[in-house]
């Protein structure tokens, strides 16, 4: 077993390296497109590119050449012999992030998807909600815009918001705030990825198809694509995030972990809408103002409140001795809770199954290394209370604050 998790470790960082490297390939050309559809001018009336059907054009240097990409209202006079299609960056950025998926989660479904204090599902239960939550997603989705409201970019940027939140929230009654975070921005991943294999390469396939058949193609099919591809720029920046939201506990470790995703979606969505603005000519600040301002609040809306004092011990009274003792554990307490809820994970080598090394490197089966990681334990066992994952070594309240208490007292 010692062998597997460690050869899943490694399949883990190989996997994530290349869906890292596909995913700069997939967002930076969408980025690219999305700059270059609003920046590019249209020729002058009359002028040879006009008569030639080109809608606009950009001159660019870069790399110490100079560039001049045009683009065609619908489509060229003749088919190019060479043209390049961008599906691969979308299709390879996809199959990695599921693979990634199924390495981290589904794998290790009962460590990392599971907290029985929010539902006590099996593995394969866990699974399914995570699984259905990507074929919901896509066939909501897909069906809005497809549907009349489709064609209100504004309208139907709301009701996709809503219905993101909606189903962050359902998650989190599922799943561990961790695999209910990973599973909104796969989800998303999924409506981006349907919209390259079942909308824009489809659409582009029936251009090259009308003109190699010598037909003059339906200019419908580009316009689809177009505004699917416009939907996955909005969508990247909340993907992003989510991607490293497994860094930051403080985020999906609250109690109210759906809404805090959706307040970041929202900034996300503000401040990739001012630079499309910005590249079509258009400065308009509110947007990342706004934008700033709604981070700026959930940040304050989550930072720790410090701890009430311990009332003091009064003879006599069991409340006061109670509290007495929380506020200066003996370290023999500590490591002995420690030793049972956290070790299992947190060693040299651990014996939680599915681990080969600790989590983040942290170890902590020596007392030396528990003073050592003591701000550590704090931060993630008691303010955030993120730690053990899904709380599957099922530390107690009491616990919690012991070690609290602990580190409140210096740690010694």
């Amino acid at each position: 077993m010692e062998l597997l998790a460690y050869g899943v470790d490694w399949l883990n960082l190989l996997v994530r390296w290349l869906h890292l490297i596909t995913g700069i390939a997939w967002i930076g050309a969408s980025f690219y497109f999305v700059w270059l559809d609003n920046s590019i001018r249209p020729p002058k009336p009359g002028s040879d590119l006009a008569k030639k059907g080109v809608s606009g054009e950009l001159w660019a240097v870069h790399g110490g050449g100079f560039y001049n990409p045009q683009k065609y209202l619908v489509s060229p006079a003749e088919l190019p012999s060479d043209l390049h299609w961008f599906k691969w960056e979308a299709y390879a950025t996809w199959i990695s992030g599921f693979s990634l998926l199924f390495i981290v989660y589904y794998f290790n479904a009962q460590a990392m998807m599971i907290d029985k204090s929010v539902a006590d599902l099996t593995q394969f239960q866990a699974i399914g909600v995570g699984l259905g939550s990507l074929l919901v997603g896509w066939i909501f989705y897909d069906a809005l815009c497809r549907s009349p409201l489709g064609q209100k970019d504004g309208l139907l940027g709301i009701i996709m918001f809503v219905f993101i939140v909606a189903m962050a929230y359902v998650l989190t009654k599922f799943l561990s705030g961790r695999a209910a975070y990973i599973h909104v921005g796969a989800m998303i991943g999924t409506m981006m990825v349907g919209n390259v294999l079942m909308l824009i390469i489809p659409g582009q396939r029936k251009l090259v198809e009308a003109m190699e058949q010598g037909k003059s193609p339906d200019p419908i099919h580009g316009k689809k694509a177009k505004q699917r591809s416009v939907h996955n720029n909005y969508f990247t920046l909340p993907v992003l995030l989510i991607m490293i939201s497994n860094h930051y506990a403080m985020t999906y470790s609250h109690a109210y972990s759906w809404a805090l995703l959706g307040a970041i979606i929202a900034a996300g969505v503000l401040i990739r809408h001012f630079f499309n603005l910005r590249h079509h000519g258009r400065t308009a600040w509110q947007f990342p103002a706004a934008g700033v301002a709604i981070l700026a609040a959930v940040a304050v809306v989550i930072a720790p409140r410090p701890a009430a004092a311990p009332a003091p011990a009064v003879a006599g009274d069991a409340a006061g001795a109670a509290h007495a003792s929380v506020s200066a554990p003996d370290f023999n307490r500590v490591q002995a809770i420690v030793n049972q809820r956290c070790v299992s994970c947190h060693a040299a080598q651990p014996t939680q199954p599915g681990f080969a090394t600790a989590p983040a490197g942290i170890m902590l089966h020596t007392p030396e290394l528990i003073h050592q990681n003591a701000a550590k334990i704090n931060q993630q066992a008691v303010v955030l209370k993120a730690m053990p994952i899904g709380n599957m070594t099922n530390i107690t309240p009491e616990e919690r604050s012991e070690l609290g208490a602990w580190f409140a007292a210096g740690a010694n």
